[in-house]
């Protein structure tokens, strides 16, 4: 099974950038071209642990499912940018701003978590963000449209209080998103009373 972990958003945090996602697809002119992640589905992903074979399954919901002893910590999302970095963009998405230094210690400690069963973080530096879309073909004059239509404002604001373990169960029709499925929850512990692991 492929499995991921995740940060999730609140809905009004969903509805935020939902919106901003709607306004920078009308801007660039061409939406037909991207293919806009539904809001239900955004969140920040942390580690991408790909296909888990299913005796490694257990163990990992487990490990993913203790909780963290860190405080919840708010996150604010803002700036637009673009995979890769260079060449023509696969991916549109908004940033992380205040919260991010935070954001990258949960990283870590979750990564440090399933490191043991294999699951390493694949590429480069972890970079916070919440994908808002991907194109379908591209130009690289997309990447510069793209950025320059971005809000200089925040445009949304999270609490961030919880870790979960997804399953991610790819689509059977060509234009529907993959489905999610939480498998584990690991809560931010610190300052309040500790939990069992939750899992799902």
């Amino acid at each position: 099974m492929r499995l991921f972990l995740a940060v999730d958003l609140d809905d009004e945090a969903r509805r935020a950038i939902a919106a901003e996602q709607t306004r920078l697809l009308s801007a660039v002119g061409e939406e037909g071209r991207i293919r806009r992640v539904r809001p239900d589905q955004m969140h920040v992903t942390l580690v991408f642990l790909g296909d888990v074979a299913d005796e490694e399954a257990t163990a990992t919901v487990e490990a993913c499912g203790r909780p963290v002893d860190a405080q919840p910590f708010d996150v604010v999302f803002a700036g637009v940018g673009v995979f890769p970095p260079r060449g023509a963009p696969r991916a549109l998405w908004i940033g992380v701003d205040a919260g991010a230094a935070d954001l990258t210690a949960l990283q870590q400690e979750m990564a440090a978590r399933v490191a043991p069963f294999g699951h390493a973080e694949a590429g480069g530096a972890f970079e916070p963000h919440v994908t808002l879309g991907r194109w379908r073909r591209s130009r690289p004059s997309d990447r510069g449209r793209a950025v320059a239509l971005a809000s200089r404002t925040p445009t949304a604001r999270c609490r961030v209080d919880h870790v979960t373990l997804y399953r991610s169960e790819l689509p059977s029709a060509q234009h529907a998103g993959p489905a999610y499925t939480a498998l584990a929850h690991a809560t931010l512990t610190r300052g309040s009373s500790p939990e069992r692991p939750t899992l799902t």
